[in-house]
Parts: structure tokens; C-alpha cells; sequence
């Protein structure tokens, strides 16, 4: 992973100070509320619905040891002792105060991380895939491209205030385990020979307006990766829409167009970029790969026969746990490791500062310090020898962290909600917990199978409730609470990305997760010999499904016939 220098530290540093100075002047009455706000967006701090709120940027999901140790100590002593890690690699700290932010920050850069591109119409956190520089199917490792790109963009004048945010991804696998799909703008490896070559798409996101982002060059040398995306910024600059909110993200601008005009005006702009000073060169590129530290790969040990690494007694925990949690890895005797932030007895995403520490002091002894967050809201161990996992599995169950739900529904997303954001419709977090509890047994679990379950609050879809194989939209009803359910929807992870459709009406947060199992009840009952839950919906259709949902409905209503009986004769 990328290690910052002096330099970087010393920017993150007075940027710190800065914000301080910004928030005292606030105070002060020198400065208005609404002059604050870009200010304090553009290094992650919200106001959320019961306090301010400081998203952590993780640069393409890549951490270490001491930054975790230092995400813990900044969440115990300004906040409440934990932290979230959301959907597009970043961790929030829900209950900072605004004269603690500034220091937090301050703490943050001894460390290398910021809250810098995490917020505010800016082009935000770079992504990646969570395997990245590891993974046995990759093309090339984008990671040195992805912190290149972080560089040129993190104090850039002309992308700090953008019509909207811009998200943007890099992956390096014929495999979209990055979402890129579904992003402002992405990357995508398609050649390394003799030097990278990417696929470039734009137009893509989720939102009130879900879109997969149509390809606007097939072909892009890493040269031009600066320029190229500099082009597409000035276009959007300068005719994304600035009067209407819900119209400003690019993928509006460009379906409005049409991708071919859109393409017509970008090749325009470049070709008075293209050869300019912000053209990449080989020293530069060398420059950012020999800032990387990586892991050791001359370590890793084979361990021939981890299957009945426990006796028989204790071994299908185990066994789920290695076929759920041990991914694959590109180096001989190594392995990743899933570590889900997903159980009853948490919000999906949520660790304590504590669990944070012990995770730290695992990372060294297990995976050379190193650590990943991932997408789905969960940390990986990229360097572990696989004759290190039967001690790796024993450390993580005993700080409650080695759950073997990778892939399942008990690893289903789900954004803070009602419960932390201002812009929130409904709750997602209960939401959450009673599915959990509902399907917590390992042996339900297993026998539904592979099921991508999202939960969003609001139409923003943090939750990226739209590509879930079931994914569910809270919304509001005239002062209520109500959750649509969408099925469908895919990532991309072993088959090409879609979009979820809601089906019927939406049901009532007593009756969601009742929805919820029945249609996996459905599915149970209807599947064929090995057909996935994703599947099923294909062949079945979606009509099959809702109508299994309406009788939660209908249940709902005649149970409330008796309670209102009661409840007339009570007042009488």
C-alpha cells in the first residue's frame, strides 16, 4: 500500500488546522453557516440528524495496522467508541462534535488518512476492489494508477466544486468485484501487454436515477489517464446542471445528450489536454509504485490439508468458515481473508473501537500489518500463510469476528438510515437486525445459498439496494415509514451487473422482513436441484415472488381485524 511522506503529512496537517479555524469563525459569528458548509464538506463532516458526522476517506479500501489503531483511538476519545465502514470504503464517526472534528483530523494525518474527498461536489474517494494487487484473476494491479489519480484530484481547484459529487472506480479484473458499473466514472484494465491499457465508462450510478455506465472509450492508454479524466471534468463542469439537484449528476448530463455527443465533447476538450503537463509519464509512475509497501510473499507456508485442521467436534464451524471467509490469492501459500462486520449483535458495518485494536494487533501477527475494507462493509487480511489460518480462525472467533457468512444473507448491507441521516426516509438498522435474527442459524443460511441482501433508507441508496439479488428501499408515506422491495439486481460478481425492479407495494416496516421471508420461502419451495436464489428469479419471474410478499399483507391485515375489535371495545 501507498505510504505517505513528509510532504503528505504536513498538507493533511494544515488542512486540520485549517478547519479549525473555519469552525472558530463559525462560532464567532465571522462566518455564516452556509459559508461553513462546502468548507467543512470537503473534509468529510456532515451535520446529521442528531450530530455532526466525519467520514474517514480509505484510499481504494487500502489500511494498515496503526491506521486502524488510530481509527480506534480517535473514535473512543471524540466519539462513542466505534466506528461504520460504508459502501464506497470510507468509516464514519456518527457522534463528533464540530471543535473535536478539527483535532480528530489532526490525530488522522500522524497516520496518512483524511477525510478529504469524502464528502461535498468534489470527486470523491477513489475505489477499488477489495482483492486488489492479490487476486489470481487480474489483469494488472490499479492500485498505482488509483493513487496517481488521488494526487492530481485530491486539491485540484477546477473538482472542488463540481455541479455534484463524482465517484469514481479502478479495477483490474475481468471480474467487476468494484462496482464499476455503477460509478460517475471508472476503469477498467483490458490490456497489460505491453504497457496498461484501460476501458473507460461514465454515466453510471444508483440513486433516484439508477444507470449502468455505458463505455465512452474502449480503449485509453495509462499515459492519458490524468488528461482523459481532466476532459471529462471540464465538459461536465461546464454543462452539468446547477439549478436542480436532483438533475446535476453527470449520468443525467450524459443520457440527456446521449453518449455519443457526450463522447464528441470529451475527444474535443482532450485533444487541448492530451499532450499537456498533466500527461503521465514512466518516472512518475515508477514514483508512486516505489512509495508502495507490500507484503512479504516469500513467507507464505502451504498448508496441505486445512480441512481437518480440528477434530471432528468442532470442525463445521471451521469448514464454513473456510469456505465462506478464505478467498482466493495469486500468491502459492497465501490467502485473503474475509472478516465480515455482520452478526446479531451489530448494525451491518459497525466495530468497536476495541474490536478495532484486536483486529490490529491480528493484522501483525497474521497478515504483516496489512488490512483492506471492502465494499460490502467488511475488512479483508490480504497476507495470510495458509498454515497460519486454523491460529487466524481461533484469534477472530475470540473477539466474535470469524462469523462464515461471506456470500450469504447474513452478509447483507444496509446504510445508517432513519437512525443517523438527515436525508433518510425510513430505518434501515432494525431492518437489518430482524432479518439477521430471523435467518442467524448457519444451517438456514447455507441451505438458501448465495444471496446478496441491501438495505437502503432513502432514495440516495447507500445501501446500493439496487443491485442486491433482493434489495429494499425505505420511503416515506406521508409521515411513515415504508419499504419498497426490488429484486433482480446483481453486482456484477460472476455474471454481468443489473438493476433490481420493485415489485408490488410497498409494505410496512412490521411487515418488511415478513416480506422478506416469505419470498425466500418461495424460492425454497420452487427452486430446481442446484438453482441459485438469482436464478429462480429469472426463470419464475418476479410476479411469482410478489405475490408470495402480498400474503404477508393480507396476514397483516386480518390479524389487525381482532386488535382494532378489542381495542373499539376497550374504549367503549
Amino acid at each position: 500500500m501507498y505510504q505517505p511522506n513528509v510532504f503528505d503529512t504536513a498538507r493533511l496537517k494544515e488542512r486540520a488546522v485549517q478547519l479549525a479555524g473555519q469552525i472558530q469563525r463559525n462560532q464567532a459569528g465571522d462566518l455564516s453557516d452556509d459559508h461553513l458548509k462546502p468548507l467543512r464538506l470537503q473534509n468529510g463532516l456532515y451535520i446529521q440528524r442528531h450530530a455532526p458526522m466525519l467520514r474517514i476517506a480509505v484510499a481504494y479500501g487500502m489500511l494498515n495496522s496503526d491506521q486502524l489503531r488510530k481509527l480506534a483511538d480517535v473514535a473512543r476519545r471524540y466519539d462513542r467508541g466505534y466506528g461504520h465502514l460504508t459502501t464506497r470504503q470510507n468509516m464514519q464517526l456518527n457522534w463528533i462534535s464540530l471543535e473535536d472534528a478539527p483535532r480528530a483530523l489532526a490525530d488522522l494525518a500522524e497516520v496518512g488518512i483524511h477525510g478529504i474527498q469524502s464528502s461535498g461536489n468534489c470527486l470523491r474517494n477513489i475505489t477499488s476492489d477489495a482483492l486488489a494487487g492479490i487476486a489470481p484473476d487480474e489483469t494488472l494491479d490499479p492500485r498505482p494508477y488509483a493513487e496517481l489519480l488521488r494526487q492530481w484530484s485530491t486539491f485540484h481547484p477546477e473538482l472542488c466544486f463540481l455541479p455534484r459529487k463524482f465517484k469514481v472506480a479502478l479495477t483490474g479484473t475481468p471480474e467487476d468485484r468494484a462496482l464499476v458499473q455503477v460509478h460517475d466514472m471508472a476503469f477498467e484494465v483490458v490490456d497489460a501487454s505491453p504497457q496498461a491499457v484501460f476501458r473507460v465508462r461514465v454515466g453510471g450510478g444508483l440513486g433516484r436515477t439508477p444507470i449502468l455506465g455505458p463505455v465512452l472509450r474502449e480503449r485509453l492508454d495509462w499515459q492519458d489517464l490524468l488528461t482523459y479524466t481532466h476532459a471529462v471534468m471540464r465538459v461536465y463542469n461546464e454543462l452539468g446542471r446547477r439549478d436542480n439537484l436532483t438533475k446535476a449528476r453527470i449520468k443525467i448530463l450524459v443520457r440527456a445528450v446521449g453518449i455519443d455527443v457526450f463522447r464528441d465533447m470529451v475527444e474535443a476538450e482532450w485533444e487541448q489536454l492530451r499532450h499537456g503537463v498533466h500527461r503521465l509519464t514512466q518516472d512518475e509512475l515508477d514514483r508512486v509504485r516505489n512509495a508502495f509497501v507490500e507484503p512479504d510473499w516469500s513467507r507464505g507456508v502451504h498448508h496441505p490439508d486445512l480441512v481437518t485442521a480440528f477434530p471432528a467436534g468442532e470442525s463445521t464451524s471451521w469448514r464454513r468458515w473456510l469456505a465462506r471467509n478464505r478467498l482466493p490469492h495469486r500468491h502459492e501459500g497465501y490467502a485473503a481473508v474475509l472478516v465480515p462486520l455482520k452478526d446479531t449483535t451489530r448494525p451491518p458495518g459497525d466495530i468497536t473501537s476495541d474490536e478495532m485494536e484486536a483486529l490490529a494487533a491480528i493484522a501483525d501477527r497474521f497478515s504483516q500489518g496489512f488490512l483492506r475494507v471492502s465494499h460490502t462493509q467488511d475488512f479483508v487480511l490480504p497476507a495470510v500463510a495458509e498454515s497460519d489460518l486454523p491460529a487466524l480462525y481461533e484469534a477472530l472467533r475470540a473477539i466474535n469476528l470469524h462469523h462464515a457468512v461471506g456470500g450469504l444473507i447474513g452478509s447483507m448491507v444496509a446504510c445508517p438510515g432513519g437512525d443517523f441521516c438527515a436525508l433518510a426516509n425510513a430505518r434501515s438498522i432494525p431492518v437489518a437486525e430482524d432479518i439477521a435474527k430471523r435467518f442467524e442459524s448457519m444451517d438456514a443460511q447455507e441451505s438458501i445459498g448465495p444471496l446478496d441482501l441491501r438495505i437502503s433508507g432513502c432514495m440516495n441508496s447507500c445501501g446500493h439496494h439496487h443491485v442486491g439479488h433482493i434489495g429494499i428501499l425505505g420511503v416515506d408515506k406521508d409521515g411513515a415509514a415504508f419499504y419498497q422491495v426490488l429484486l433482480g439486481g446483481h453486482t456484477g460478481h460472476g455474471a454481468p451487473a443489473a438493476l433490481g425492479s420493485i415489485i408490488g407495494r410497498a409494505f410496512a416496516e412490521n411487515e418488511i422482513a415478513d416480506a422478506v421471508e416469505e419470498i425466500i420461502a418461495t424460492y425454497l419451495e420452487l427452486r430446481q436441484p442446484g438453482e441459485s436464489f438469482r436464478e429462480a428469479v429469472a426463470r419464475l419471474g418476479k410476479d411469482a415472488f410478489a405475490r408470495a410478499a402480498e400474503t404477508v399483507r393480507k396476514s397483516s391485515s386480518r390479524r389487525s381485524e381482532p386488535e382494532a375489535a378489542l381495542a373499539a371495545g376497550t374504549a367503549s
